[in-house]
């Protein structure tokens, strides 16, 4: 069983607290600034907690993928001066090597302080035992708030976890296995999950795991064409994996009919947002697929509004070029209707959240994962080391 906040004793300790502050940057100005701070504010809950109970937070974060070196662009600075806005409390960013000596002063001027990117440090993703326990001197207890970084066993992630005193998942962690685990578990029917994206390859797993626990699935973006493809159908130019046609058939044939795909497309001359496109039902040799037609997104909208349960992950189309992201849009208002109308929904992934937010439904979904391959890895029952490490 995973320990919670509740199980830790926090005052006057030094708490070592594994955060996802992985948000863009935006860079056009003269000091660069956060972009969006979703992840930053769901980790609020956490860091009020632990102070509020005489702790003293020291927070760990990746930003990006600086390849085990110093990279200017990708230092926590912007993000430590944002933290300090929307938490409205002191907050020094400390840098290494770290001494915890050093560390520790700087609780003189600030309430929170955040060591630099730990991706900075090669021995990072190796997840290096020299590495953890240098993290883990700095404090007496371990708190993992990081699901998004929870598939990942690095150094700051679980190695760190089996050499403190006292380790917990935060209140996101713990809320983000609850409700996963809700809906492998427990499900309200009818269950309808959403599956989007590239590559039937990424999807498989999840697919599998939850077509014995679904009433409808219901398949958008590329990975879309694949499945047509092996059905016989027209998808012309359309991104196909010819090496998964076979494990597509399959799915298609132990689905019992639960695998829902799109009836109409929007294709494209080229993959490009000034590309002409209109709508098809097969798809012209000379074009490809960039999103569901209108009569697949009506179609998927009345299975959404009247689940029960509902998962989505994966955008529906190109949904980065806004010609190309209606089909991606319509599935975000529906799974907000959906919540209004009492239906239990959990969005996860980079683009779905995105969508959601981009339509301004953000609070009008039951639960917004911070997690996307993390999600997916969990709904496919894999052990997270991140989580497993807290047990």
């Amino acid at each position: 069983m995973t320990r919670t906040l509740d199980d830790l004793q926090l005052r006057d300790q030094y708490v070592l607290v594994r955060v996802d502050f992985n948000v863009p940057l935006n860079t056009s100005g003269e000091r660069a600034s956060v972009a969006d701070d979703t992840r930053i504010r769901a980790a609020l809950p956490t860091i009020r907690y632990i102070l509020g109970k005489g702790g003293r937070p020291i927070l760990l974060s990746h930003l990006g993928r600086p390849g085990g070196k110093t990279v200017e662009a990708l230092r926590l600075a912007p993000i430590a001066s944002h933290l300090h806005k929307v938490l409205d409390r002191p907050v020094a960013l400390a840098v290494p090597p770290y001494v915890p000596d050093a560390v520790h002063e700087l609780f003189r001027e600030a309430d929170v302080v955040i060591l630099e990117n730990t991706r900075f440090d090669a021995r990072e993703e190796k997840n290096d035992a020299t590495l953890a326990q240098e993290f883990a001197e700095l404090g007496s207890v371990y708190v993992n708030d990081a699901f998004g970084a929870a598939h990942r066993a690095h150094a700051s992630t679980e190695g760190i976890a089996h050499l403190v005193p006292q380790k917990a998942a935060g209140l996101l962690m713990a809320r983000e296995i609850d409700v996963l685990k809700q809906l492998l578990d427990s499900s309200q029917q009818p269950f309808v999950a959403i599956v989007g994206g590239a590559k039937v390859s990424d999807k498989i797993g999840v697919i599998e795991s939850l077509l014995p626990r679904v009433d409808a699935l219901l398949v958008g973006g590329a990975m879309a064409y694949t499945f047509l493809k092996a059905q016989g159908k027209e998808v012309g130019r359309s991104l196909v994996e010819v090496d998964r046609l076979e494990t597509a058939r399959d799915l298609l044939d132990r689905a019992d009919g639960k695998i829902q795909l799109p009836v109409d497309h929007l294709a494209a001359t080229a993959f490009d947002a000034d590309a002409e496109s209109g709508v098809v039902t097969d798809i012209p040799p000379d074009r490809l697929g960039v999103d569901i037609g209108p009569a697949t997104a009506e179609q998927y909208a009345h299975r959404i509004r009247s689940a029960a349960t509902v998962v989505w992950n994966g955008p529906m189309g190109v949904f980065e070029m806004p010609r190309f992201a209606k089909g991606t849009l319509a599935i975000a208002k529906a799974v907000a209707e959906a919540t209004e109308s009492g239906a239990f929904t959990v969005v996860g992934g980079g683009d779905s959240v995105a969508a959601i937010s981009e339509a301004g439904f953000e609070n009008d979904i039951s639960h917004v994962s911070t997690g996307g391959g993390a999600m997916l890895e969990f709904l496919e029952g894999i052990t997270l080391p991140g989580i497993a490490a807290l047990r």
